[in-house]
């Protein structure tokens, strides 16, 4: 059995190189958009996610709502059906098809990176919630003990540390 591979031939996986080769192009087009959609959101995404994330994990109540709202909204519904919505649903009101933003919202391309930009940007938020809330306190008291204000505080120990610790999840965020 060492040599005999003769029961390959068995296998025909179909493969017809000749359409492969001619697709190629077409192929490699769809890889270069996908790659700019998925940087486009994750940059985009990224920003709008860190002021959400700030707020989400907010100790007020009043401030936390509308954040809540937005990331219960964009993990609790399918990309699919956001980008439905979005291509498809948005088009039916008379203002949004007066407005400046029409031009873009008819385009296939910029209506997955907004549904694309908004999606990320609920996962990221909720992930830099974690982060910042697994920020031993210690180190929060540590800050304030020396004097820094809170605005400081939040941007010198709170976000770096929160970056630090959220860091394995936006990667995966990023990969899916």
């Amino acid at each position: 059995m060492s040599g005999d591979y003769s029961w390959l031939s068995h296998f025909d996986l179909g493969l017809n190189w000749a359409v492969i080769i001619k697709w190629l192009p077409k192929l490699a087009q769809g890889a270069t958009l996908t790659l700019e959609l998925v940087a486009i959101a994750v940059i985009a995404g990224l920003l709008l996610a860190i002021p959400l994330g700030i707020a989400r994990s907010s100790r007020h109540w009043y401030v936390r709502t509308l954040p809540y709202c937005y990331i219960f909204f964009f993990r609790g519904t399918p990309l699919l059906v956001q980008l439905f919505l979005v291509y498809y649903g948005l088009a039916q009101f008379d203002a949004v098809r007066n407005s400046f933003m029409w031009p873009y919202l008819r385009d296939p391309f910029w209506c997955a990176t907004a549904t694309m930009t908004l999606h990320t940007a609920a996962y990221i938020a909720e992930i830099l919630r974690g982060a910042i809330q697994a920020i031993p306190p210690g180190e929060i008291e540590a800050a304030r003990a020396l004097g820094m204000s809170k605005p400081k505080t939040l941007f010198y120990i709170i976000l770096p540390r929160a970056s630090r610790i959220g860091l394995p999840a936006y990667s995966n965020e990023v990969i899916l």
